[in-house]
């Protein structure tokens, strides 16, 4: 869609100051995709040169917010972390052609804030954090299951940039367990559930999103039983936090994404002795 009311383009490399009407563009499908009245001019991130994926020393992943869904499905797939797989699953909860998957980022999916967005769902389910840029220069760190707020709401200033994402190593070595179901096949995601089982401490969180405004990360030190999490997602998920919207209702959406914490509660807690070679 032609954006009538932008008046300049300006490369992100050439520092100017920040004025209203402006706003980042990265990938930009979703800002060509309806119009924007109140924009007047775009800060172009695409030649800002950022790795899309880097491996820090520790062993942790940086997701450069420019980084595009085929990007990070082709790393993805070339990785054996025991948590891999999640990485390509949620790049296929998009709803989206390849056009879309080669265009789209990691950083527009956040800051969008919409909750089907899948890169919300796996940056929050593997326990990521964003690093924000102020105008000024000045750094911020911010939990991802903190930066989206609501349906559409971020934590983010004026002029402030998401300029990456990053999931501790610990989380990538974890196993995991993905669920998601739409009203109709090939649907935007009416819920997404992901189950992460720390290898360490045997620690596990739930990360319900889609079904909620906005992504919640339930950690259970210990393995937890069915009605351990039942409780805990219906104290902690008011009534007006599940997403009321055409593609499913509250009560829908309730249903599922406790059905799905209990699938994943239970193939998560299974697991095989070393010794007997017996299901526990």
């Amino acid at each position: 869609m032609d954006l009538n009311t932008v008046l300049d383009v300006r490369d992100a490399r050439s520092p100017a100051p920040w004025r209203p009407g402006d706003a980042w563009l990265g990938g930009g499908t979703y800002l060509f995709s309806e119009p924007q009245p109140h924009l007047r001019r775009l800060v172009d991130l695409s030649r800002m040169g950022w790795e899309p994926v880097r491996e820090l020393p520790d062993g942790s992943l940086e997701l450069a917010a420019t980084c595009t869904i085929a990007q990070l499905s082709r790393f993805g797939r070339s990785r054996s972390a025991p948590a891999a797989p999640l990485v390509e699953q949620c790049c296929r909860a998009f709803l989206a052609s390849f056009k879309i998957w080669n265009m789209a980022t990691v950083g527009g999916n956040l800051c969008n804030a919409l909750p089907a967005g899948p890169m919300i769902s796996l940056t929050a389910a593997l326990d990521g954090t964003c690093l924000l840029r102020a105008q000024d220069g000045s750094l911020r760190r911010v939990k991802v299951a903190d930066f989206v707020t609501g349906a559409g709401r971020k934590d983010l200033g004026e002029g402030e940039l998401l300029r990456s994402v990053t999931l501790p190593a610990r989380a990538l070595a974890s196993r995991t367990a993905f669920r998601q179901a739409s009203l109709y096949g090939l649907g935007r995601s009416g819920v997404l559930v992901i189950g992460v089982l720390d290898p360490v401490d045997g620690s596990l969180a739930v990360t319900v999103s889609a079904a909620t405004v906005r992504p919640f990360r339930f950690w259970f030190p210990l393995p937890p039983g069915r009605e351990e999490v039942y409780r805990v997602i219906d104290a902690t998920v008011a009534a007006d936090d599940w997403f009321d919207y055409i593609h499913g209702l509250p009560a829908w959406r309730r249903h599922m994404a406790l059905r799905f914490a209990e699938e994943i509660r239970r193939e998560l807690a299974t697991r095989v002795t070393a010794t007997a070679g017996e299901t526990v």
